[in-house]
């Protein structure tokens, strides 16, 4: 095993580390000072006092949909590799087009069912 293929990766990840130290340290050095008074440290509102809690619930129907987000976001994360390595199976005479296929198929027919019971639906 030749230590010399990892030069290159050893090589960036000393340049990488170089420069964030070089700009953290010219931003501290360099950076304008400011007198750290109530007003200046306190949070901007836009000028208006806030209203009542500041902790507000959410509906459920706000994380229903962020799941959702999630799962068809995964669905992509499955579908360019595989988009990506599928012509080097084709040439291999293996068949991965069935199982991505029946993937598909699940993800959409949960689709199916999440509009029939109206998840995506705001306003009820």
């Amino acid at each position: 095993m030749s230590y010399a293929a990892y030069l290159p990766f050893l090589v960036q990840v000393v340049l990488a580390a170089g420069i964030t130290t070089v700009v953290i340290a010219a931003s501290q050095f360099l950076g304008q000072r400011a007198l750290h008074t109530k007003i200046k440290d306190a949070a901007y509102e836009c000028g208006i006092l806030s209203d009542g809690s500041t902790h507000t619930r959410f509906s459920v129907k706000f994380y229903v949909t962020a799941m959702l987000f999630i799962l068809f976001d995964i669905e992509v994360v499955f579908l360019i590799p595989w988009t990506f390595v599928y012509r080097d199976f084709l040439a291999n005479h293996i068949a991965i087009l069935s199982p991505m296929l029946f993937f598909l198929f699940v993800l959409v027919l949960g689709l199916f069912y999440e509009v029939k019971k109206g998840a995506l639906e705001w306003e009820k």
